[in-house]
């Protein structure tokens, strides 16, 4: 077995946290994993991407080839169609719906989702309103891999654990939002 992810969006977003969350699901797991992330010019604002490869088996390379990925998971639309050609024939985009203006010239919504619509296999989540129903906004990445969940060889008790590792030192409120985020986001569908 083995699953390459591309999790992209902007930096602030929580794109790394994405992958920690992942990635310490499949170590509760016995899995492999290898991760390779590269940032963007400025910390805030700027291009954010992490190759996460996950395997029973040894990996040899952090680095996912083109053409190969099994996902891209991506806190942002514009974000997401940069890396379709890492995507393998039958990977799916699964990514946040809701823009993050960062550039003059970012173009219109519309015209954004139109595009990743007309993929083979994608899913758009309005993941700002889920989070924001669940107790913040801040818990946007959380309600991301819930909805991602589903395409992962992952239990779900295994995230569980990782929201509970990850989250459980910031105290019980902290924990109860990023269940509830990631319980939004498993409800979405695949």
């Amino acid at each position: 077995m083995k699953c390459d992810i591309m999790l992209a969006g902007v930096g602030g977003q929580g794109v790394l946290s994405l992958a920690a969350l992942i990635g310490r699901a499949a170590v509760a797991e016995g899995l492999q994993v290898k991760q390779s992330e590269v940032h963007g010019m400025a910390q805030r604002g700027g291009a954010v991407l992490s190759h996460l490869r996950l395997s029973d088996q040894v990996i040899a390379s952090d680095l996912i080839p083109l053409g190969t990925a099994d996902l891209i998971l991506s806190m942002e639309p514009l974000e997401s169609l940069r890396y379709v050609a890492y995507l393998s024939p039958t990977a799916t985009v699964v990514t946040a719906a809701d823009p993050f203006v960062n550039i003059p010239d970012y173009p219109p919504k519309e015209e954004i989702v139109a595009k990743v619509r007309r993929l083979p296999r994608a899913v758009l989540v309005e993941a700002e309103r889920l989070a924001r129903e669940a107790g913040d906004v801040v818990s946007k990445n959380t309600v991301m891999v819930g909805a991602a969940a589903h395409l992962l060889p992952l239990k779900r008790e295994s995230f569980e654990g990782a929201i509970r590792q990850t989250f459980g030192a910031k105290g019980d409120r902290a924990l109860e939002m990023n269940f509830a985020a990631f319980e939004a986001g498993w409800k979405v569908p695949a």
